[in-house]
């Protein structure tokens, strides 16, 4: 099955309430996509420590959420070294996509880079 990973601007969306968002992800849950990200990702978007972020909690519910342990870390560091580039984040969502993925992401030019880097299949999708 093939998966949507979500980047930290979808997480901001549907937690400030955009609908556009939150119908766009319930409609790739209906077409059979799995929605994906990492936890670091997560940290991006979390912000309250009273845990009040209502849409972003229910939101991750249906998220496979992968923690960046060292394998992943490692592949991760191996594509910012191919791609010369350094954010992390991005490149741990890269890390946990697969040939056939979508990622969905704000930061397009920052993924991009990356996605060719890893020589995997993953189409680019802007929030």
């Amino acid at each position: 099955m093939s998966a949507l990973v979500l980047d930290a601007g979808a997480f901001v969306a549907v937690d400030r309430g955009v609908r556009a968002m939150v119908a766009r992800l319930r409609m790739a849950q209906q077409a059979g996509l799995e929605l994906r990200t990492t936890a670091v990702v997560v940290t991006q978007a979390w912000r309250d420590p009273a845990g009040r972020q209502a849409n972003l909690a229910r939101l991750l519910k249906s998220v496979d959420v992968s923690a960046v342990d060292e394998h992943l870390g490692r592949e991760a560091g191996v594509l910012l070294g191919r791609a010369g580039t350094q954010d992390a984040v991005d490149a741990s969502i890269v890390a946990v996509s697969a040939t056939g993925d979508r990622i969905l992401t704000g930061d397009a030019g920052d993924i991009r880079p990356l996605v060719a880097a890893s020589g995997r299949s993953i189409l680019v999708v802007t929030c």
